[in-house]
């Protein structure tokens, strides 16, 4: 009878506890497909060292601090787990569902940024910190795939946007790059010729006057993104 009335209290407990607060991240970067050599969009993930979900991958993240921000918590959390500091983290969705975690309500704020191969190059790989390929991730901890099939969505309606080359690829780059950024996002291949007609209508994509050097052909055009960088969130939140 103790038991369940300990059981019962503790029940009882958790429903009238205020839900913890936590910041995740979800990171996409540019890397080699180990087949095509193609790019692929990869994220990185980390193991979970204790309960719950102890041994599974999850979204680099952890809980808010009462004296940081909510951008600072993502900066400082990704930097712990990872070594990566983006040079831009925005706010993606807030994640509140009654049972995220098994343990107590958890209300997740969830930011993520786009990443260049060279700064992703110099994230912290270990055993329970590596990169995956996004379209291959298997069953993560709590509802993070949830947040990345999200993720992945807004990333894919931004795609109008010329600021997506300049995140991933870097501030100069050729109308073929730019193609296989699109590529990797949308997870199909584009024709060449239409792409190019597209992206060069594109406002905010103009020609440098550079071109690409070291290759065995002419030397492709160099370009360049104009607008404002950022990836646009809604800041919302799920019911």
């Amino acid at each position: 009878m103790n038991a369940v009335n300990v059981n019962s209290a503790n029940v009882a407990e958790r429903r009238l506890a205020p839900p913890s607060l936590a910041i995740s991240t979800v990171i996409f970067a540019l890397r080699p497909s180990e087949k095509s050599g193609r790019p692929t969009l990869w994220l990185p993930l980390v193991r979970r060292i204790r309960e719950p979900y102890k041994g599974q991958w999850a979204l680099p993240g952890g809980p808010l601090a009462h004296d940081e921000s909510l951008q600072d918590a993502a900066s400082r959390n990704l930097r712990e787990t990872t070594g990566l500091a983006p040079q831009y983290l925005e706010q993606l969705y807030a994640f509140g569902g009654l049972h995220r975690s098994p343990s107590q309500r958890v209300v997740s704020i969830v930011y993520w940024a786009l990443v260049r191969p060279t700064e992703a190059a110099l994230a912290d790989e270990s055993e329970n910190v590596r990169w995956f390929r996004a379209d291959r991730l298997g069953e993560l901890a709590f509802d993070h795939n949830a947040i990345v099939d999200y993720a992945l969505w807004r990333l894919r309606n931004k795609m109008a946007y010329g600021s997506i080359a300049y995140h991933l690829l870097g501030e100069f780059f050729t109308l073929a790059q730019v193609r296989e950024v699109y590529e990797a996002v949308l997870d199909r291949q584009l024709d060449p010729a239409n792409f190019r007609r597209q992206i060069k209508s594109t406002p905010d994509i103009e020609e440098t006057g550079e071109y690409l050097q070291g290759g065995k052909h002419r030397p492709p055009r160099l370009y360049r993104f104009t607008g404002t960088p950022g990836l646009g969130p809604d800041n919302r939140s799920t019911p």
